[in-house]
């Protein structure tokens, strides 16, 4: 007698949408988008913080700890970064850092974006060097 897989379920619509953004938040990786207060656990739990504004932005302020790669270099610049290891990208305002996260993402990192950008990373608690 042969036993028969279980029958394949159809994927709820929130499990769709899960997939088609990065995963749920148990499936062990970091979600597309954070809150800057996350963001900032993340950073001191060890990932590595890219900020991908442009040169005049990040010299008027910028994350001490910060790798400068502006979104126009992304995938260029993220072979300085290491794939063993989270990625929180942030902008001014998190539309930048969002297309920065998926374009990294699709390079095979582990990467997040700062909803928010700057300001919220700076009202979270984060330190900006000028």
């Amino acid at each position: 007698m042969t036993t028969s897989p279980p029958p394949a379920t159809t994927p709820t619509f929130l499990e769709r949408v899960r997939r088609l953004f990065g995963g749920g938040p148990d499936d062990g990786r970091v979600r597309p988008t954070v809150n800057a207060t996350r963001a900032l656990e993340l950073v001191t739990d060890g990932a590595t913080l890219v900020d991908v504004r442009e040169s005049s932005e990040w010299k008027s302020g910028h994350a001490p700890r910060a790798v400068h790669i502006p979104l126009g270099q992304i995938d260029q610049g993220a072979r300085r970064l290491t794939k063993s290891r989270p990625v929180v990208v942030v902008c001014a305002s998190g539309m930048r850092s969002r297309t920065a996260a998926k374009q990294l993402r699709s390079l095979g990192y582990e990467a997040t974006s700062v909803s928010g950008g700057m300001a919220a990373w700076q009202r979270a608690g984060g330190e900006v060097r000028r």
